[in-house]
């Protein structure tokens, strides 16, 4: 059972995105928070595996709700719901520890699959802004110096293919034939040494430098 908390400053929103999620089996939906500070106590209190994140709410924002999230809860990930279909929210969120991006028009299917892929470690962008987050990755790495990409081994280039095929640590372990652990190591390691801060900027990473092909569904990245 997936646990949910819901972040939103809109209560008829917040409302029936509950409503939504309840009517589904393998999540439930433990807290919901009309402001960013509130969505801060909530996942210290229930520990959720997703925050579904609204951008603009009161007392605090919803960037700075996911930095912190991300920092203290590692084991909570969050996935941003909102109206802004803004280039700079988007890079932001991201750049926050978002591991996915969604509009308020996606669709029901949308976001419940987001937060499937959020909890077992992959991510969810809305398409419209794919190309975009692309773009911003690529002008972060060019502003990096010296060229990852020519000192990466097979193996670390497997795992690169293997996070941009969705699969989560113990998916990567029974395909490489590696203990989890190991694989947490390795991919902790793996982020260090090419500059990222986790596998959605791996994602990016891994795409913009054509080391792995961009998976044919864009939304799962």
């Amino acid at each position: 059972m997936l646990r949910v908390v819901i972040a939103d400053d809109h209560d008829l929103f917040r409302e029936g995105l509950r409503q939504l999620l309840e009517g589904v089996e393998d999540i439930e939906v433990v807290g919901e928070a009309s402001n960013g500070r509130q969505a801060v106590l909530m996942v210290a209190e229930h520990k959720p595996d997703v925050v579904l994140m609204d951008i603009s709410m009161p007392e605090m924002d919803g960037i700075q709700a996911t930095e912190i999230v991300v920092a203290k809860h590692p084991d909570t990930q969050v996935v941003v719901l909102t109206m802004y279909a803004d280039d700079e929210y988007a890079i932001h969120a991201i750049r926050a520890g978002a591991k996915g991006y969604l509009l308020k028009h996606a669709r029901s299917d949308e976001v419940i699959r987001a937060i499937r892929l959020a909890a077992a470690g992959g991510s969810a962008i809305d398409p419209s802004l794919g190309s975009v987050l692309m773009r911003e990755f690529q002008r972060l790495l060019n502003r990096a110096p010296g060229d990852t990409r020519q000192q990466l081994s097979p193996r670390e280039q497997q795992f690169l293919e293997l996070l941009v095929r969705g699969r989560n640590n113990r998916q990567i372990a029974t395909e490489m034939d590696l203990a989890e652990s190991t694989v947490k190591n390795n991919l902790s390691a793996l982020f260090q040494k090419i500059g990222v801060r986790d596998r959605t900027q791996a994602v990016l990473y891994a795409i913009s430098n054509g080391i792995v092909p961009p998976p044919s569904d864009v939304t799962r990245v």
